[in-house]
């Protein structure tokens, strides 16, 4: 079956669990969790996969081992599409409709060095000041880890000191829940947002690529 849309359920299921995110909760909603929510989400991206790689649907639990809040289930569903680790697209639907992003989303110490000696490098860093300065004037957020102060070793008058205190960098676009969220539009609106995330996935992928530390 294709993908026809995230039925109003999907909305009303995450609004609860926002409410009430306990094992109780989502034990009682399993079946509309994967009714509403999966399989619709595996859809999408089994559609979209043909243009942009096949997404890995993340799994609905929550990592608490080292978390303050123990809260046990996301309160979203999301699906990445690795192009390097830790750069790539990505989707969320949540109570609060849909997100879509492109970028690098956590980088290792060696990717943090490649990065920034990218952007400070006029011939790569000027490119992508470019692409971000796009994706903004299109209305797109930029976001990601940042540092308060200037990163060591740069001085705060460089030209591009505000992507220099990046240690992750995404491209986003927030859609609140709208009629075309329970139609096939979602597709395209999805595919509209990848595209444009397209130069910044490169940009990462050529002069950031994946860490070549060991996996700790």
């Amino acid at each position: 079956m294709g993908f026809t849309g995230f039925p109003d359920e999907a909305f009303l299921y995450y609004e609860g669990l926002e409410a009430d995110n306990s094992k109780a909760y989502f034990a009682q909603h399993k079946q509309l969790y994967e009714e509403a929510v999966r399989a619709p989400m595996l859809a999408l991206i089994d559609e979209l996969a043909g243009e942009f790689g096949q997404a890995q649907l993340f799994r609905p639990y929550r990592d608490v081992r080292f978390a303050k809040d123990k809260s046990p289930y996301k309160t979203h569903q999301g699906a990445f599409i690795d192009h390097e680790p830790g750069i790539g697209l990505y989707v969320e639907l949540s109570a609060a409709g849909l997100f879509t992003a492109g970028g690098i989303y956590t980088q290792a110490p060696d990717q943090v060095a490649r990065f920034r000696a990218a952007v400070d490098e006029d011939l790569t860093g000027k490119p992508l000041e470019a692409v971000t300065d796009a994706l903004a004037a299109a209305g797109y957020e930029l976001g990601g880890e940042r540092l308060k102060t200037k990163p060591r070793g740069f001085d705060v008058e460089h030209p591009r000191i505000e992507l220099l205190r990046h240690k992750s960098l995404y491209a986003g676009m927030r859609f609140e829940p709208q009629e075309w969220v329970h139609t096939a539009e979602v597709r395209d609106r999805v595919a509209e947002t990848w595209r444009a995330f397209g130069p910044l996935i490169e940009w990462l992928t050529t002069h950031v690529r994946g860490s070549e530390l060991p996996r700790r």
